[in-house]
């Protein structure tokens, strides 16, 4: 388990206390489902719900010796039940234990990161509409296209991790089910009603079909969910490292006090907690890739899926916990250097504005061709010469035919590339 990443409350899900307390809650529903129908004597289940419980360090004990944790944990508690045990875990097979208390356990995880995942939109939302005029040059290929402003940068990532929401939600339906129906998924030896009272009492719906285990599709669907997420900060942090290279230096992530950027070389301000984002997202892709590996198994189940899971969901839920909490902490500290950014849009001379007046010479009557040949013929001797743009075009006489000095002057008009900010806002809901 990677420990050093590990938050409390998460990591407390997982812990074996946990686990086993979980365990008990499922075999507990079932002696009363079972109570129900009246093959356990309420007597019965009066000494199960007040002598159940378990020791830890008794049920390594006999792990150790019976090599299979669940016999481990069921002879555990009834060494402390007595002979009112024999009604514990009647009719059930290791994984109708295992998978059902999986699925509360997810449903808990789930409901952490959600609760993360919810606390990053709204710094997105705020850094959004903070840097909603803060004006910068986009850039496609790396290269400087047309003016934007941060914010709309950052909307955009508010919305993504708008869909990382809606996606985590519905991956922690998918996982929110439960199975309690023996060796095969025949109830041969147990009715359905165990199932659906387990079930229902635990909040999960009650697998329609099931084989000895739950069709793994559920969990390889979350830990992709869970990987898509983790892909999303690695997109926001790329960004930010790109923004925070010494050439461009549009913004910087958190730089505290005493820290240190380099061993060697006193000025460094390195992205690390970006970097840091960036490579563990890594790990997450490949716990996407293992879940995936764990869907196809032999006939109503085998055992290769089993030792995965006991890393890959502790790990992926703890991991992106961490992740989220990281992510948001560098958008809190986040510096933005909005003169950097004017001067950056400005480094071309007033280049990306050219598509303006490709369009301008087209609306007098040119051909898309005519018109791109003329506004590139004076783009590449700027970008070679250095020299400003708009100069170059109200010199040249054939496209003063076209165009007159204000109208050139319009094209270069930064209000009129942002004019719809406001619409663009609404849109996503800022």
């Amino acid at each position: 388990m990677i420990s050093r990443y590990a938050r409390p409350r998460m990591t407390a899900i997982w812990e074996p206390q946990h686990r086993f307390d979980t365990w008990l809650r499922v075999e507990l529903l079932a002696c009363e489902a079972w109570a129900e129908l009246g093959k356990v004597p309420r007597e019965a289940l009066a000494v199960i719900r007040k002598r159940a419980g378990y020791d830890l360090n008794r049920i390594q004990e006999i792990e150790r010796e019976v090599r299979h944790d669940v016999v481990a944990f069921v002879s555990a508690v009834a060494e402390r039940v007595g002979p009112e045990a024999r009604y514990i875990h009647l009719g059930l097979t290791s994984y109708d234990v295992v998978d059902t208390a999986l699925a509360v356990q997810l449903q808990e995880a789930a409901t952490i990161l959600i609760e993360e995942l919810e606390a990053l939109r709204l710094v997105l939302a705020d850094l959004a509409r903070r840097n909603k005029q803060t004006v910068m040059v986009g850039r496609t290929h790396g290269v400087h296209a047309e003016p934007l402003t941060f914010g709309l940068k950052l909307a955009l990532w508010y919305t993504e991790a708008g869909r990382d929401l809606d996606r985590l939600r519905r991956a922690k339906e998918t996982v929110a089910c439960g199975k309690l129906s023996g060796a095969v998924g025949t109830f041969a030896h147990l009715p359905p009603f165990v199932e659906q009272y387990v079930c229902g009492r635990l909040g999960l719906t009650p697998a329609p079909i099931s084989s000895q285990i739950l069709s793994r599709d559920r969990h390889a669907e979350f830990l992709l969910t869970l990987a898509l997420i983790g892909t999303s900060l690695d997109k926001f942090s790329t960004e930010i490292r790109h923004l925070q290279r010494t050439e461009v230096l549009e913004v910087e992530e958190p730089f505290v006090e005493g820290q240190k950027g380099s061993s060697a070389m006193p000025h460094k301000r390195n992205p690390v907690a970006c970097e840091q984002v960036s490579g563990l997202a890594r790990l997450l892709r490949s716990y996407a890739q293992a879940g995936l590996e764990n869907v196809p198994l032999w006939h109503e189940r085998d055992i290769s899926h089993s030792s995965v899971e006991r890393v890959v969901l502790p790990d992926a839920t703890i991991l992106l916990d961490y992740l989220l909490v990281r992510f948001r902490g560098i958008l809190e500290g986040l510096q933005t250097y909005p003169d950097r950014m004017r001067q950056n849009l400005e480094l071309t001379g007033g280049l990306v504005f050219s598509e303006a007046v490709l369009l301008a010479l087209v609306g007098k009557g040119l051909s898309r061709d005519e018109a791109y040949r003329l506004v590139q013929r004076h783009a590449m001797k700027a970008w070679e010469s250095r020299e400003p743009f708009k100069p170059l075009l109200l010199t040249d006489p054939e496209i003063r035919r076209h165009l007159s000095p204000a109208e050139i002057e319009n094209c270069f008009d930064l209000g009129y590339h942002l004019r719809h900010l406001d619409e663009i806002f609404a849109r996503v809901g800022l």
